[in-house]
């Protein structure tokens, strides 16, 4: 084989390089799905979104059936309004419940939902209406802190005889 044999195929093999890394790029960016699926919207108001962003997962039993498109505070009620497509073929009942949850201990945050029990089912451009805030964990951890200093405050210094 020949110097421009040899370089042609280092040529490609730098190129199948790039192109798997720009695939690494745009799947870990939940950006791998380039074609349009056919869904619906959804929309759910909340509390705190914690570090929710546009394209997190909406999952149901583990099974992604969505994505967030958009992220907005609503300037009537100062609640996170997010809205999020759902895939056609999945219909959840009008008494479904949206939670904010995370993937492992510091994982991405994406929505659960919960489907309920009634008859109706949610049609597009419904709202959620039970849902739940993301569990953020520094208030968690200052929460904790707080109440031991109020404790270590309420038994005279914390020193037990």
């Amino acid at each position: 084989m020949g110097k421009k044999g040899i370089e042609t195929l280092v040529g490609l093999f730098v190129l199948l390089g790039l192109m798997a890394l720009t695939f690494l790029a745009l799947k870990a960016a939940n950006l791998a799905s380039f074609g349009s699926r056919d869904s619906y919207s959804l929309s759910a108001r909340f509390d705190n979104i914690g570090g929710l962003k546009p394209r997190a997962p909406v999952r149901s039993a583990g099974v992604t059936v969505g994505r967030v498109t958009s992220i907005r505070l609503d300037a009537k009620t100062f609640q996170g309004l997010v809205t999020m497509e759902i895939d056609r073929d999945v219909v959840f009942p009008k008494d479904s419940s949206a939670k904010i949850l995370t993937a492992g201990l510091l994982g991405d945050q994406y929505i659960g939902l919960e489907a309920g029990g009634e008859d109706k089912n949610l049609v597009p451009g419904d709202t959620i209406k039970q849902t739940q805030s993301a569990v953020v964990l520094e208030s968690l951890i200052s929460q904790f802190l707080f109440n031991k200093a109020n404790e270590a405050g309420a038994d005279g210094g914390g020193a037990k005889k």
